[in-house]
């Protein structure tokens, strides 16, 4: 079987099994894939570390030892075993290999300083002041530039929001991948993908669980405005706020569309005349429960 066969494979078994346990399916392919004798050398890496890059799981919470604070985990900011705290800039557990894990230059630091802590105020907006939030961002430039100028080259990151009820019922995970290609020096190209993991159980009355992930893209151009005293940095800060504000409004109402409303087609139509009352009213009281969940995400 040929790489891409399967990696195709990989990703299409994870799509038929159950997407709340994605996390530990992903793992289990891996080791799959490692313990694969017939690959060609270097292979089975490669794979592996193409599916866990492209394959979207639920975040993990660290907390920085230098700040305090908590810090989301993923792919952006992993090196090896390690994960890069945006806080402090640095990785835990510290690196222990000869090469040099990646950080952002001095001017995306910055510019990464001043994004976590605006969207760590939108995280307290719009997610009741509970959860956790990062942002990550990278060079894309191919060739070194003068760090006056590197984001004229443009650059690239990610934006990570994760909440979960008191009641461990319902999780959210957000993950918003993004590109930002200047066009001249007034505009920008901002490529947004955008990612929400959605997993609500009902325990309380009885065994309900609703699951799944759901990914949309954007692409814009936008305007710089530098008025006002407002700096690139700024600029580039608003933009991106309002881009990730609408893509989350537009995943969020999308899953109330696909999940719920097609959830409470199939308990209040198609199951109507299977049970009695008594059924009718626990499944449409199940239903609420699962709306409720996710209002208060």
């Amino acid at each position: 079987m040929s790489y891409d066969d399967r990696y195709d494979a990989s990703l299409d078994l994870l799509r038929r099994l159950d997407p709340k346990d994605i996390s530990k399916n992903l793992n289990d392919i891996c080791t799959l894939i490692q313990n694969d004798s017939q690959a060609e050398a270097g292979e089975n890496e490669d794979l592996t570390q193409d599916l866990l890059s492209s394959v979207d799981i639920p975040l993990k919470v660290a907390k920085c030892k230098e700040s305090g604070k908590d810090y989301l985990c993923c792919d952006y900011n992993r090196d090896g075993d390690s994960y890069r705290s945006p806080w402090s800039n640095k990785y835990y557990p510290t690196v222990t290999t000869d090469e040099a894990p990646p950080y952002p230059s001095n001017i995306l630091r910055q510019l990464e300083l001043k994004a976590n802590e605006s969207f760590d105020i939108y995280r307290d907006l719009y997610y009741d002041g509970a959860g956790a939030s990062s942002v990550y961002l990278w060079d894309t430039a191919e060739e070194e530039t003068e760090e006056e100028d590197s984001l004229s080259a443009g650059f690239a990151g990610v934006v990570l929001f994760k909440k979960e009820t008191e009641d461990n019922s319902g999780k959210w995970d957000s993950i918003h991948v993004f590109e930002v290609i200047p066009e001249g020096t007034t505009s920008a190209t901002y490529k947004l993908t955008s990612s929400v993991i959605l997993d609500l159980q009902n325990s309380s009355k009885g065994s309900l669980s609703l699951s799944g992930n759901l990914t949309r893209q954007i692409e814009s151009s936008q305007h710089l405005s530098l008025d006002g005293g407002v700096n690139l940095e700024t600029a580039h800060l608003i933009n991106l706020g309002t881009l990730i504000e609408k893509s989350e409004s537009n995943v969020r109402n999308l899953l109330q569309e696909v999940y719920f409303d097609k959830l409470k087609n199939i308990m209040l139509r198609d199951l109507r005349s299977v049970g009695d009352l008594n059924s009718q009213q626990l499944d449409k009281s199940k239903q609420s429960e699962l709306i409720k969940g996710l209002q208060g995400l």
